[in-house]
């Protein structure tokens, strides 16, 4: 379900009642804690945090317009999806996540390799959220975009 939303803003104040709420309240756990570099805006229909032009020139392989993709939030038909690109790429971080999750969610973790899906927004562990959002610098994603990505 992508949003023709241009804005962050204007994508949450579309959502149902029943959604609002969490997206707001998990998007300001990420603003508060992504490292200083990010930005957020939207990108493929989405809420996006990304490393923006002004840090990494190159920007995305895919679309060298866009800025390069890190983190996405979205509010699809059955669930609400979290996309952390960094643990994708980081096997560490990765690791560290699920053995988190099971430390802090009595709820077995639905995850794809990027996307975390939460069923009930009540489910969200926000502080385990917001501490995921810390362990990567824009300058730690850029090296390892490089690294896996970059020809």
């Amino acid at each position: 379900m992508q949003s023709k939303a241009t804005t962050p803003e204007a994508y949450i104040a579309e959502l149902p009642d029943d959604r609002k709420k969490a997206i707001s309240e998990l998007r300001n756990v990420i603003l508060k804690n992504l490292p200083k570099g990010f930005s957020e805006g939207m990108s493929y229909g989405m809420l996006g945090y990304c490393v923006p032009h002004s840090l990494y020139p190159a920007g995305y392989h895919c679309d060298p317009k866009q800025p390069l993709p890190f983190m996405s939030l979205a509010s699809q038909k059955n669930y609400i999806s979290l996309y952390h690109m960094g643990m994708y790429e980081e096997g560490d971080l990765l690791g560290w996540f699920k053995a988190q999750w099971q430390a802090v969610s009595k709820k077995k973790l639905d995850m794809g390799k990027c996307c975390i899906r939460f069923k009930k927004p009540e489910y969200i562990p926000m502080e385990l959220i917001g501490e995921l959002c810390t362990k990567i610098t824009p300058q730690d994603w850029i090296g390892t975009y490089e690294k896996n990505y970059k020809k």
